[in-house]
């Protein structure tokens, strides 16, 4: 079995731009990945990135995906001490290799990798306040998600909600007084909404200096959040190790950190107690199950960061079946509800949500069905062998 084409799409409408791969076989097997840059700016160089590692793809035998991914690795230059983008790209070709592989034994994904550790999958609800900006509403909005059965939901008390739907985070490290006490009340306030019915998980997105650090992480103290996410930028590992043991929270970290490399040198700071491995932008399936793998050793739990399209989750959902101890998995139960989402699966998971938790997939493969009509129209390139 070869590979025989890549095609590449990038959804250009709505709030998100996801940027999704196909890889087809001269079998006539189809894998699916994404490269997960749908938030933020990126997503046409991660496009471009694909199109670019495409000859050492096409013509290789999708049945061993490590094979493919060291090819990459080893031999593109900028991958090794890269960034987002090129291990998006290399993440996206990993999944849709897996994705192949399963389907040619009829398993799914998560079935590879020997483990059968859980019986459904726990989720917490993000993107559930955007559309706030006050305080009351802000914390309120929380009263949707409660109902709906999620028992945890995580939040930005720092950022402000732009036109187009998105938020924008702390600028130049350093909240002005007056929004250092909106975000002090809206925590006050959101506790006072929660109260015992489910956890609050807040990420600050690695936005303020020590100074208004230390004021804020005792608010955080105050109300019993279970996790502080990114207190400081992600290139500050050091700080991590100089902060640790200061509060009595435990702090989370690592969508802006790729490969298992990368993670080493976040665990090794001894001031992360959950790595967040995004399977969009790590490097993959199984680069998530190594991350996971060295979490284990450090005495951390993992809980992926997931903030892309509906495949995405799909795929979040296959390497989070196989962690031995994973935290609950990230949704954003509400995006499609937002003007313009293209909606790429014809079965969502998260249309499946129950409670807060979903099934485990056991559908060969990443268990998805691409809605081709709504995706074929994002077609960027077709690389043919």
């Amino acid at each position: 079995m070869r590979v025989v084409n890549m095609k590449i799409y990038r959804i250009t409408r709505g709030e998100l731009h996801p940027v999704l791969v196909e890889l087809v076989t001269d079998e006539g097997i189809t894998g699916w990945g994404e490269a997960a840059v749908a938030y933020g700016i990126g997503a046409q160089a991660v496009a471009g990135m694909l199109a670019d590692l495409s000859p050492k793809v096409i013509g290789a035998d999708p049945s061993f995906p490590r094979n493919v991914y060291h090819e990459v690795y080893d031999h593109s230059f900028w991958t090794k001490g890269g960034g987002a983008i090129v291990f998006a790209a290399l993440s996206a070709i990993d999944q849709a290799l897996w994705d192949i592989k399963a389907k040619s034994l009829g398993v799914p994904v998560w079935e590879l990798f020997g483990g059968n550790f859980h019986d459904s999958i726990p989720v917490y609800a993000n993107g559930w306040n955007y559309r706030h900006d006050d305080v009351l509403e802000w914390a309120r909005a929380a009263e949707r998600p409660l109902k709906e059965g999620y028992t945890m939901l995580k939040t930005y008390p720092l950022a402000v909600r732009q036109p187009n739907g998105t938020l924008r985070h702390v600028t130049r490290r350093a909240l002005s007084p007056e929004a250092f006490d909106v975000a002090v009340r809206r925590m006050r306030t959101l506790k006072e909404v929660v109260g015992d019915q489910a956890e609050i998980l807040v990420d600050l997105s690695g936005g303020l200096n020590n100074d208004q650090l230390i004021r804020f992480m005792a608010v955080c103290e105050e109300t019993g959040v279970s996790w502080v996410e990114e207190p400081l930028d992600p290139f500050n590992l050091g700080g991590l190790r100089e902060l640790r043991g200061r509060w009595n929270i435990p702090i989370a970290a690592g969508e802006r950190i790729y490969t298992r490399n990368g993670f080493k040198n976040l665990l090794e700071t001894g001031g992360v107690d959950i790595v967040m491995p995004d399977v969009g932008n790590c490097g993959g399936i199984f680069e998530l199950v190594q991350i996971a793998a060295m979490a284990e050793a450090h005495n951390a739990r993992v809980s992926p960061h997931n903030c892309a399209s509906s495949l995405c989750t799909a795929v979040s959902m296959q390497a989070w079946m196989a962690t031995a101890s994973p935290m609950p998995l990230e949704t954003y139960p509400y995006f499609p509800e937002a003007n313009n989402y293209v909606q790429v699966l014809k079965n969502p998971p998260e249309s499946r949500i129950s409670n807060g938790k979903l099934e485990v997939p056991r559908e060969p493969g990443l268990g998805v069905e691409i809605d081709r009509e709504r995706l074929t129209p994002f077609l960027a390139h077709d690389l043919a062998a």
